[in-house]
């Protein structure tokens, strides 16, 4: 059987971040009040931990906000580095994840090169690798009876000859991690393929931002993999998605090659030093974990049981399949005629017939559900 085909973007239109709208245009489209808005789109908490409530009360920092953070963010890479299991010398730090891609892209993707994606996925890698010039290898994932898996002799096929592969793992949007040991049978791949060809192996880019909710990190595979980077963030499991703060985990020799990318002082002080706290506090994951995972059933349950056919998920979120674009459209207004909102795709995205949802409080989850039913009741005869 040929691998799937691929589909390559012309890099001479890069495209940006469709933007979200905000609460106050939310407010005002769908005439709700603004404390009524809840955000189901943007994979966030609800609250932050009370360890970052108390730093930023009592002005509790590294340094006076009037100076910059320090160029090396010192504790913070410490902290980190004990986190995630790797070397103070293997670890990037930048103002969230998204910059981290950015400066990947900067790195390893030439104008005129070109960067694997499995789709559908986190748009920002197809926006970092089109802003640098370079061609998208769009490879279709899956279907959802395989759990939206990469089709990985397709993307191993992709990867010959690209400067980048990107993947992500729980992936966002259909969260779900790739299964059993698939990763680490296309890096050998990719690996064989390269030496075959006596040729690059492509910079391999595992964006494990919500790893923290699966409990599994591949980490590790950059000893056997030495182009390996793997991105974290605060931002999902720890609720400080405000504070942006991401990190790129790599080989020190990788490590060198991003590091003159980095813009100096782009995470502030006040984020400097609350996720170095919160990176050592092991309850604050504790916690937020224990809470997602219990909102996640309780709103699957209560979901499933208003006619939405929910996805599994180990993540903060859950994918919605609703038969038709049509459908989703429908119920996707219904909700933001309430202040809730879900994540929407295009009508040309191939999850258009589906909504994301984040698990939110007990109390936002509750409105969710009852909306839900609310929609159904409307959509019967």
């Amino acid at each position: 059987m040929s691998p799937t085909p691929v589909t390559f973007s012309s890099p001479t239109a890069p495209i940006s971040y469709a933007w979200e709208a905000t609460d106050e245009e939310v407010a005002a489209r769908y005439g709700v009040p603004i404390e009524r808005v809840a955000r189901f789109d943007l994979n966030t908490s609800p609250a932050p931990p009370e360890l970052a409530l108390r730093l930023l009360a009592g002005n509790r920092f590294d340094r006076p906000i009037s100076e910059y953070p320090p160029s090396d963010y010192r504790r913070l890479v410490a902290a980190a580095a004990a986190r995630y299991g790797v070397g103070t010398d293997e670890i990037l730090v930048g103002a969230g994840a998204d910059e981290v891609l950015d400066l990947i892209s900067k790195a390893f993707l030439p104008p005129g090169g070109s960067a694997v994606i499995p789709t559908p996925t986190y748009a920002m890698y197809r926006v970092a690798t089109e802003q640098r010039g370079a061609a998208v290898r769009g490879v279709p994932r899956l279907g959802p009876d395989a759990g939206y898996a990469m089709d990985g002799p397709a993307v191993r096929a992709a990867a010959r000859g690209a400067n980048v592969v990107w993947l992500c793992s729980p992936n966002n949007p259909t969260a779900l991690p790739e299964p059993g040991n698939s990763i680490e049978a296309l890096l050998d791949g990719i690996l064989a393929d390269a030496m075959a060809d006596h040729g690059e192996s492509p910079v391999v880019v595992l964006d494990e931002a919500y790893a923290e909710f699966v409990g599994r990190s591949l980490v590790g595979l950059r000893a056997s993999y030495p182009k390996l980077v793997i991105i974290r963030t605060a931002s999902k499991a720890y609720a400080l998605a405000g504070l942006r703060v991401g990190f790129a985990l790599a080989r020190p020799h990788v490590i060198e090659l991003l590091a003159p990318y980095r813009p100096p002082g782009s995470v502030a002080v006040p984020s400097v030093t609350i996720v170095t706290e919160a990176l050592l506090d092991d309850g604050i994951l504790v916690e937020n974990l224990a809470r997602v995972e219990r909102e996640r059933a309780r709103l699957t349950t209560g979901l499933g049981a208003a006619g939405w056919r929910v996805g599994p998920s180990v993540t903060n979120f859950v994918l919605v399949d609703f038969g038709t674009a049509a459908e989703a459209a429908r119920i996707a207004e219904g909700l933001l005629s309430r202040g809730l909102v879900p994540r929407t795709f295009g009508a040309e995205h191939p999850l258009a017939h589906c909504l994301r949802i984040t698990v939110r409080s007990e109390a936002e989850n509750d409105r969710l559900i009852e909306a839900a039913r609310e929609l159904r009741q409307e959509r019967s005869p």
